[in-house]
């Protein structure tokens, strides 16, 4: 029985000690799936919900400089439905590196049935290279 005991501990201490020395670790790691769920450093207007999808669009985007620098940015949003929806909008403004400068606090607008209406943004500083229009469906 001793014997028996002895062989087993013996299988399984070097079961261990050969299974733990070797590894494949090999440092740092590279990033996957960089441009997956990454719309809002490539795009100007995203729609952060499956509501707005469906219910708003955006036919176009008029950015002007102010004469003391700062960026004004107007949206126009469109209600596709043919009903009155409300819909919170706010804009992220970024330098040119993309990286936030600003984020506007989200605004309620309201979208009567199959109509279009201008939401507009300015930034505080002159800063502001780049920027996110964000639309989300009002809770």
């Amino acid at each position: 029985m001793k014997a028996m005991l002895f062989g087993l501990g013996a299988l399984t201490l070097s079961l261990a000690l050969l299974s733990g020395c070797k590894t494949h670790d090999t440092g740092a790691y590279p990033p996957r799936n960089t441009t997956v769920k990454n719309v809002e450093d490539r795009e100007r207007f995203v729609l952060l919900d499956k509501g707005a999808q469906y219910s708003v669009t955006c036919p176009g985007i008029q950015e002007t400089r102010l004469p003391d620098g700062r960026l004004q940015v107007t949206a126009k949003l469109r209600n596709r439905e043919n009903r009155r929806i409300q819909v919170q909008a706010n804009c992220v403004f970024k330098d040119a590196q993309g990286f936030t400068v600003e984020d506007t606090p989200f605004e309620n607008v309201f979208l009567d049935e199959n109509s279009s209406t201008d939401v507009r943004f300015v930034s505080t500083n002159d800063k502001t290279q780049r920027y996110t229009i964000r639309v989300r469906e009002a809770r």
